[in-house]
């Protein structure tokens, strides 16, 4: 009901960049890597993310290097590689390299991304910073323009209303609920329970589309859940009641 308040200018170059590399150029990198490696390939590639943000809060978010953080990630990325393996297609491309270094760039690019948004929430407000970042990243992929109405005039009711969907729910509304969390707390564990996704998306692929997962996604998608949990539990007797 209320627009939220401008940014400060300071914090203006954060989010420029953070748009730029996360919600513009990482969106592209990794489309064009998924066309020459199978998705449980990328999968795995891109979940070296969530480590990369981990490294890189506690380089320089001052977020330091917990031991359960680190356990965890290591857990919840072997059981994300195990559910890479099992929902493998195999068949390398001739540019599957390519693909593999562009996947990895696309990895580096997400764990940046996060690290540069992580102090802009914390003074600016989540909507308003959520908006500006997908405006920054809608300005980057302009180019791209003349072809999205070229292959619009051809594409099929179908293909459109899914674009749209992936444009409401897992943009807007996934990355607001995102930054929304990662106000309140740190990068690195908020990083972790990425490693849901491939267990989650593994169960909504049972659930929807009727593919019947193997036992080996099963138990990958245990091993990913568990390490989260390492990931985001605390010492015995620490204190867990939030800062103001």
């Amino acid at each position: 009901w209320k627009r939220p308040r401008w940014p400060e200018r300071q914090w203006l170059p954060s989010i420029v960049v953070a748009g730029a590399l996360w919600y513009g150029v990482y969106n592209v990198i990794l489309n064009t890597g998924e066309r020459y490696v199978d998705a449980g390939t990328a999968a795995m590639l891109v979940n070296v993310g969530p480590l990369l943000i981990a490294l890189f809060g506690g380089l320089f978010l001052g977020e330091g290097f917990p031991p359960r953080l680190w356990a965890g990630l290591a857990v919840a990325f072997a059981g994300a590689v195990i559910i890479g393996l099992a929902t493998s297609g195999g068949g390398a491309t001739p540019n599957a390299l390519l693909g593999v270094a562009l996947c990895l760039l696309s990895a580096v690019l997400y764990a940046a991304g996060v690290t540069i948004q992580k102090p802009v929430v914390a003074h600016v407000p989540v909507l308003m910073v959520t908006w500006l970042l997908v405006l920054v990243g809608f300005i980057a992929c302009l180019p791209f323009a003349p072809d999205l109405v070229r292959d619009l005039a051809t594409a099929s009711p179908t293909s459109i209303a899914w674009m749209v969907y992936l444009g409401l729910f897992p943009t807007a509304v996934g990355f607001t609920a995102w930054a929304f969390a990662l106000n309140r707390m740190t990068a690195g564990r908020l990083g972790s329970t990425t490693y849901l996704v491939p267990a989650v998306a593994v169960v909504m692929a049972w659930l929807l589309l009727g593919e019947s997962p193997t036992a080996l996604a099963l138990l990958g998608g245990a091993i990913a859940i568990a390490g989260v949990a390492v990931a985001r539990s605390r010492p015995s007797g620490q204190n867990t009641r939030p800062r103001r």
